[in-house]
């Protein structure tokens, strides 16, 4: 099979030439949810490290501006919201949502000397997320990624919001990382039983996905309910370039469960995480809102602990990892992020499939 050997990526090792202009600013990462972002409130916002003020303009939609009057630097998001334009709380400079002075109290409530204009970001508002694009426009237009079946006839949805101290990588790979549940998620959601599976994993256009093959019962304190006629499970894992990652779970006919997490970086190794459980469990699924949710903010807690300890020893001694053949899905996340990291176009890498064993 053509593409890049488990060894050479572990090793670091380039992976593609790249497409000018495509990295992981190109793409479009969530600053808030719908509902935080209200008429005249500024929430202050940082994204791949850019400080942002976000509001709504007249009309109702969102802007983002880089947090930083240009008169003396104060940040904007410090100041209030005046019929849809913000005004900075340190001399009262204002400004519309295109990052345009529309108004300096101090010099008669003229506008700002010419070429004066705060720089302004791409906002898209979806599926009840507040998206920007850190990047300037490049070659290639990307959209946000859709949330599975949200909306839907007969699913329901619950949404939760989490900082990690961690990176993105970091939290990218432990989400779809089966062999850590037994051990960070005993009994909530699985035990050590040295259940063996069949993986087949496969590397294309930015994506990995795992398909798990041989899963039955080991759920933890809920397979008696998920899967309660012992069935196969259908399992699959994916990541989307450059932060999303679903786990999706199919027991039968309407018993079907996603996870949709989107990563957001802060810092290097501050991230906050935005996720989205969508499931459709037949007549009970309206009564499983509040279990789904106590289930969830249970393990993600576990998954914080675990990530903000690795993440210290990190900062110690650095990235010093070794992999063995289950820790495949890891590094073809890791070289797909470290080629946007680099300018280089993961898409541009051959398509492979592999098959791995591995035990929970």
């Amino acid at each position: 099979m053509a593409g890049t050997s488990l060894e050479a990526v572990a090793d670091g090792a380039p992976s593609a030439t790249g497409t000018l202009g495509l990295d992981l600013r190109s793409f479009w990462y969530v600053a808030a949810e719908s509902s935080a972002l209200r008429p005249a409130r500024v929430l202050a916002r940082t994204v791949l490290g850019e400080p942002l003020a976000l509001f709504r303009d007249a009309n109702g939609r969102p802007a983002a501006l880089e947090d930083r009057c240009c008169h003396r630097a104060a940040p904007l998001s410090r100041g209030v919201v005046e019929a849809g334009r913000v005004r900075c709380g340190y001399h009262g400079w204002l400004y519309a949502g295109t990052g345009e002075v529309v108004e300096v109290p101090s010099a008669g409530y003229g506008g700002a000397p010419a070429g004066c204009v705060a720089r302004a970001f791409p906002v898209i508002e979806r599926d009840g997320y507040v998206y920007v694009r850190p990047g300037r426009a490049g070659t290639e237009e990307f959209t946000p990624f859709p949330i599975p079946h949200l909306g839907e006839p007969g699913w329901e949805h619950v949404r939760l919001v989490h900082r990690f101290r961690a990176g993105v990588t970091e939290c990218a790979e432990n989400f779809v990382n089966v062999p850590h549940t037994a051990w960070v998620h005993p009994v909530l959601f699985r035990s050590r039983r040295d259940e063996r599976l069949r993986v087949v994993v496969t590397r294309r256009a930015g994506t990995v996905t795992a398909d798990y093959h041989g899963e039955r019962a080991n759920l933890g304190l809920t397979a008696s309910f998920l899967n309660f006629r012992g069935r196969e499970i259908g399992h699959r894992d994916s990541f989307h370039m450059p932060n999303v990652t679903c786990v999706e779970y199919v027991f039968g006919p309407r018993r079907r469960f996603v996870i949709t997490s989107q990563s957001v970086p802060v810092a290097a190794d501050d991230t906050f995480v935005y996720t989205d459980l969508t499931y459709d469990y037949g007549v009970w699924t309206r009564l499983l809102h509040w279990p789904v949710r106590w289930l969830a903010r249970r393990i993600i807690a576990q998954d914080r602990a675990v990530l903000g300890g690795q993440t210290e020893v990190l900062r110690r001694g650095g990235a010093d990892f070794t992999h063995t053949s289950a820790d495949l899905v890891y590094t073809w996340i890791t070289a797909i992020r470290r080629d946007l990291e680099r300018g280089r176009d993961p898409r541009r890498v051959p398509a492979e499939t592999r098959e791995v064993e591995l035990w929970i």
